[in-house]
């Protein structure tokens, strides 16, 4: 038997729940079974929990998206890996015979799964997953660097460098300093050679943001109109790119921020996703929103090389182990932690 951290149901935090009684999984062909060292939560993990209309889970239901670990076992026709292996893992699932498995845009198909909302995650002590989903680590590289990379370093890849063709010499918003996808953004696009601003929400995420990179920081406490605020520090020029995930609090401040023929760079909507804003801000300045979710195997292996390689570093909130679960998903849910926050599973 095997311990996890699994959701018994939807709603509230005691619905998440530390288990010791999971059968241990058998690799099948293709298949491999990993020995899990940490898994990393995402805010994911707060909305499969709450639940929305047509998520369909079987309980008990493994939480997780991201991980790393060692192979333990490996199935018929796996040669990718072998028993052994550090490995860190892509959170994608595509269905075997899919069309879009080897398209390079699997993350736009309607057969992507994610693990941890749509499949079983990780947060376990062994997990079985396609040879596909594993990127070999270095042997001395850090478990938990490498899960805490995961989703959100390969989200904020495809959304910059792919879908929004990031240039070097570009200016750069990101809406946000503490976020997963938004510290992961400000290394990327420092890395890609554009000039960073972050709104912070408060002096202390402003200052680790200044700390990973950006250019200028905004303090939203001090500045709370900071569009007007960007809008004269730019000389009424705004950026080039705006990343914002916050969606309805400050999308028409985004909007405004974007400068004429920019690009505005949407993954998620931590705050509502019915945003109110003027559409001739859209037309007249002709801006572009570009949404984007996930990303596509290949980049998960080229983000996760440059993580491996060192030039990119996630950034890790807090430490929980396995059995607190609950608490580590209470803290991710007060929003007050800089950076992701992992689970350690073994050791």
């Amino acid at each position: 038997m095997m311990k996890a951290a699994v959701l018994t149901g939807h709603g509230e935090l005691d619905n998440l729940q530390f288990v010791d009684n999971l059968t241990v999984p058998d690799p099948q062909s293709d298949e491999v079974r990993i020995k899990m060292k940490v898994a990393a939560l995402n805010r994911l993990d707060l909305f499969v929990r709450q639940g929305w209309k047509g998520l369909h889970l079987d309980f008990p239901h493994v939480i997780c998206a991201d991980g790393a670990g060692v192979v333990d076992a490996v199935g018929d026709s796996v040669t990718h890996v072998q028993v052994g292996d550090a490995v860190s893992i892509d959170p994608t699932l595509i269905p075997t015979d899919s069309p879009a498995r080897f398209s390079g845009l699997e993350n736009q198909s309607r057969d992507m799964a994610i693990l941890g909302e749509h499949h079983q995650g990780v947060a376990a002590e062994y997990v079985v997953l396609p040879q596909r989903n594993l990127v070999k680590m270095p042997s001395d590289f850090d478990f938990a660097e490498a899960a805490a990379a995961g989703l959100v370093y390969v989200t904020a890849w495809h959304s910059l460098m792919t879908r929004g063709g990031l240039r070097a010499g570009e200016t750069v918003l990101i809406v946000g300093a503490g976020g997963g996808v938004n510290s992961a953004s400000i290394q990327i696009a420092k890395l890609a050679g554009a000039s960073v601003t972050v709104i912070g929400s408060n002096e202390e995420k402003c200052q680790l943001a200044q700390e990973l990179g950006a250019d200028v920081t905004v303090n939203r406490e001090e500045t709370p109109e900071w569009s007007r605020a960007l809008y004269k520090m730019t000389d009424k020029r705004g950026f080039d790119v705006v990343v914002d995930n916050v969606g309805e609090v400050t999308f028409a401040d985004s909007i405004r921020s974007t400068c004429v023929g920019g690009r505005l760079l949407v993954v998620g909507a931590t705050t509502g996703p019915f945003p109110k804003f003027d559409l001739r801000q859209l037309f007249a300045r002709q801006i572009n929103i570009i949404g984007s979710t996930m990303g596509p195997h290949r980049d998960y292996v080229d983000v996760m090389k440059l993580v491996f390689a060192g030039k990119l570093k996630a950034v890790i909130g807090e430490r929980f182990s396995l059995s607190e679960a609950q608490a580590a998903q209470a803290v991710l849910e007060k929003g007050d932690t800089f950076g992701k926050i992992v689970l350690t599973i073994d050791g």
